[in-house]
């Protein structure tokens, strides 16, 4: 059983406030193989091991951190999420200081931080979203130092032995490349794939529970369609498609099916039921992508001194 966080702790002559963990079980439905390996990442061999950091890599949808939180429910810790952008600083991952009605200075731990202060397990989620200089703030905490020092509150700051981290990434285009330095940090990768039809049918069934069972056939062959295209429709897709199907449904007098195809448009996008010319259409954007980037590579060839054409005549 979890305990419950207190409100702020102490090192040295600073207190600072914690965070708040994740409220709310989630539940990992199939490819158990995947809450396996992260498991296995956090596992001490023996007694000076160290756990690891995986980052789990796929599509947006695909239920990574819905995979980090339950690893993390598994094992019995509090979960705490860090909501990863472009703009993240490298004191929104550490501390934060607050300025109160009274010119009082107090110090806000993130949810990183709270989680080392605490013993629990940490998400960064979209990671692949930060600027270098967040991650370089990182760099101690993910090798066999295990600390972090915030430069606003002049601290440095251990992790818990039992503190666990996982960090998750979109496989689509990133603000910025992760730096060489970090990679060899969060390691291994775990690559989270689109899932099989019955897994599929049972994390939908699980998240749309009061859905009629054609309304779930309809949304489980549509997306096993569009896995087979390697479009980016995913589970959530799904999900939104069937809760929107229903609210459709409920509003007005609509056959289900109607409902289906209205809500696939409005979630997805026109067309978005012809798999191959959609398909054909990513392909072709990622030609073009490529073209783009070989000849933004190439450079004109100078003219030597003495050798142009008025130079010959």
């Amino acid at each position: 059983m979890t305990r419950t966080a207190p409100n702020s702790h102490v090192i040295g002559d600073l207190r600072l406030i914690l965070s708040e963990p994740v409220k709310g079980g989630v539940e990992w439905i199939g490819q158990e193989e995947l809450l396996d390996q992260v498991l296995a990442c956090w596992t001490r061999v023996t007694e000076n091991d160290l756990p690891m950091t995986p980052r789990l890599i796929g599509r947006p949808g695909m239920g990574k951190t819905t995979l980090a939180q339950a690893a993390g429910e598994k094992v019995g810790q509090e979960v705490y999420i860090v909501q990863c952008t472009m703009d993240t600083r490298p004191e929104d991952l550490l501390v934060t200081p607050v300025v109160s009605e009274k010119a009082s200075i107090a110090y806000h731990a993130s949810p990183l931080v709270t989680a080392m202060i605490r013993g629990g397990v940490a998400v960064l989620d979209e990671a692949n979203r930060m600027s270098e200089k967040s991650w370089a703030s990182l760099a101690p905490l993910f090798d066999h130092r295990r600390y972090v020092e915030s430069v606003v509150a002049g601290l440095r700051i251990a992790a818990h032995r039992e503190f666990r981290c996982c960090v998750t990434m979109n496989d689509d285009a990133s603000t910025y490349e992760v730096p060489e330095y970090m990679l060899s940090r969060i390691q291994p990768l775990i690559t989270v794939e689109f899932p099989e039809r019955e897994e599929e049918m049972r994390i939908l069934r699980y998240n749309v529970d009061f859905a009629p069972d054609d309304l779930l056939a309809l949304t489980v062959d549509f997306l096993q369609e569009a896995h087979r295209y390697n479009l980016d429709y995913s589970t959530r897709d799904g999900i939104n498609i069937m809760r929107y199907s229903l609210k459709l449904r409920h509003a007005g007098e609509v056959e289900i099916k109607d409902a289906f195809q209205r809500a696939v448009t409005q979630v997805l996008g026109k067309g978005a039921e012809r798999f191959e010319e959609r398909a054909a259409g990513l392909m072709f954007q990622g030609n073009l992508q490529d073209l783009g980037d070989m000849l933004g590579g190439m450079t004109p060839p100078s003219e030597e001194p003495g050798e142009s054409e008025e130079d010959e005549k």
